[in-house]
């Protein structure tokens, strides 16, 4: 598409030496926009392949089944999406699984007579609200992770590299950005769960993920690809300080972006491009 080739001259002309990122990016906008765009970019070949959800279902089913332990699966893979995808898209992926589970329990708590000494009602049943709520909070914990993961991490970025003279790079971001959201996702799990709950519905919860993950079959060729881009992306993003040590000091967090996000409108998926 022109659009996308219109993108090109910014990842290649640092590449071949005729100017860097923020030169090249200059007459369209600040590079950081370059940045925030490859990853939103990245992030919807996630989303149209189906690769965000699978990977939220795996770390929920990896954290366990329990009440607590589902709120905290549920808070880890929505901050972990969030790091990356947009807030708001994450919270719209996230928020249609959270409330299966919460239906799933219920019917069984109902089914197991537990609605005796159990409200279900939306308002005082307190593991659908708070695994609501654990949803919406890890979505903006998430956010602070990483340069991309909301856009005021990346206009920050940009008034301090214009007017202050100060460049923070991915890797740099995330050396604050992940001990912050860590501390954050703990002290919110913790007053989100401190009261316990009334019921223990481990196994419905366990059926109902495994019901997911089973329409989501086994990982198609496009979403290796795309998984394979991602992994691509993280590691140069994490590891280029080393790199621009190392001699590669033409590389950039937004020229990366670019050429990601310029190889997916390339790369066959099967019947398509990614």
């Amino acid at each position: 598409p022109i659009p996308a080739t219109s993108l090109i001259p910014i990842a290649l002309f640092p590449l071949l030496g005729i100017m860097h990122t923020k030169s090249a990016a200059a007459p369209y906008a600040s590079h950081l926009i370059f940045l925030f765009m490859g990853g939103f970019i990245i992030a919807l070949a996630m989303q149209r392949w189906n690769l965000h959800r699978r990977i939220a279902m795996n770390i929920v089913r990896v954290v366990g089944f329990s009440p607590g332990r589902l709120i905290f699966g549920f808070m880890a893979a929505t901050a972990a999406l969030s790091a990356f995808v947009s807030n708001t898209a994450t919270t719209v992926m996230m928020m249609p699984i959270g409330l299966a589970i919460i239906q799933h329990v219920i019917a069984e708590g109902r089914k197991e007579g537990l609605d005796r000494d159990i409200d279900f009602s939306p308002e005082k049943f307190a593991f659908g609200l708070n695994l609501m709520l654990g949803i919406a909070y890890a979505a903006s914990i998430g956010g602070v992770a990483t340069l991309i993961g909301t856009p005021p991490n990346a206009l920050l970025a940009g008034y301090l590299s214009s007017d202050q003279g100060i460049d923070i790079g991915f890797a740099q971001w995330m050396v604050v950005g992940i001990p912050v959201s860590i501390a954050m996702m703990a002290a919110a799990w913790v007053w989100l769960t401190w009261g316990g709950f009334e019921l223990d519905n481990s196994q419905s919860g366990r059926d109902m993920l495994k019901d997911e993950m089973s329409q989501l079959g086994t990982l198609t060729p496009a979403e290796k690809r795309v998984g394979a881009m991602f992994l691509i992306a993280a590691g140069l993003w994490i590891f280029r300080p080393l790199l621009n040590s190392a001699g590669l000091d033409w590389l950039s967090d937004a020229m990366i972006a670019m050429a990601i996000g310029v190889a997916l409108f390339v790369i066959p998926a099967g019947g398509g491009r990614l």
